[in-house]
């Protein structure tokens, strides 16, 4: 019985560590601008977007600054699914928005998968380009 005990938790162990393994920490910077749009817009405004996702809690975090607008950010969101050139629904919008974004969410397991398949994005909308201003492709 004692041996099975002790068998039994090195495999909890050594199948935690494994998952724990697999874990990892993405790291990405991404550059907004209105070329990366979808119509494309002449837009002189850009931004800088610091995105990290924990693949184990799928969380993802954001920190977003722009500049040069044609006007206040009226909202900004994630999505997807999309690949670079195409559109698609919102996934997870942004709040405060004014002069940036910062903020976190827990990814659904679609979400994951589409972030992980690099068929997520970022934007701002403005009133002047409210299908968006300024865009980035979230990758590696």
């Amino acid at each position: 019985m004692y041996g099975k005990l002790i068998g039994a938790a090195f495999l909890t162990v050594t199948t935690f560590a494994i998952s724990s393994a697999n874990a990892e920490t993405m790291k990405m910077k991404l550059n907004l601008t209105g070329a990366s749009e979808v119509p494309s817009n002449d837009s002189k405004g850009t931004g800088t977007a610091d995105v990290t996702y924990d693949t184990e809690s799928k969380v993802l975090k954001w920190k977003v600054a722009y500049s040069g607008l044609s006007g206040p950010a009226t909202m900004a969101h994630f999505h997807g699914p999309a690949e670079p050139g195409k559109n698609a629904p919102v996934l997870v919008p942004l709040k405060d928005t004014a002069s940036g974004a910062e903020g976190s969410a827990t990814l659904t397991d679609a979400q994951a998968a589409d972030l992980l398949a690099g068929k997520m994005y970022i934007n701002f909308h403005t009133a002047a380009h409210p299908g968006g201003e300024i865009r980035a492709q979230v990758t590696k």
